[in-house]
């Protein structure tokens, strides 16, 4: 029972800061200042701060998943070519194959260079290795993930 009630201090305590109110006032040189106490000698208004909106990147990578695969299920059932060639089923499996084969090879390099990053590096270096990283993860993106 004790450890509770500490526990609600804390929560009642810790929480007050994050729903205090921000003031904001201009001085006499023209200069806007914003500050969670009102100041007491001069006039200032009440600033209302909206919650940032985030949408998580699992769910956009869900919904992805989902609409690719009912457009491929209106793709099949839209082809005026229902019968299962063997040639074309081989041939679109080499592709899936060359596909999985470079999206493990993006990733490999990804993660090769996220290792040397975390391992320290120069400056320039780092640059280099952070600019590879951002071309890897968007061609693994735009091949893999978005496709």
């Amino acid at each position: 029972m004790p450890g509770m009630m500490a526990a609600t201090i804390l929560i009642v305590v810790f929480s007050s800061s994050a729903i205090a109110e921000i003031y904001t006032w201009t001085d006499a040189s023209g200069v806007v200042h914003f500050t969670d106490t009102p100041p007491p000698d001069k006039k200032h208004q009440s600033v209302e701060v909206t919650a940032p909106v985030t949408v998580p990147m699992a769910e956009n990578l869900e919904q992805h998943r989902r609409v690719s695969g009912i457009r491929q299920q209106v793709r099949g059932m839209l082809s005026s070519d229902r019968k299962s060639d063997s040639a074309h089923t081989k041939s679109k499996a080499k592709a899936l194959a060359k596909q999985e084969k470079a999206c493990a090879s993006y990733r490999r390099k990804l993660a090769r260079v996220q290792s040397q990053l975390r391992a320290g590096y120069g400056n320039s270096k780092g640059n280099n290795l952070r600019r590879k990283r951002r071309n890897l993860t968007q061609s693994l993106s735009r091949q893999c993930i978005l496709r």
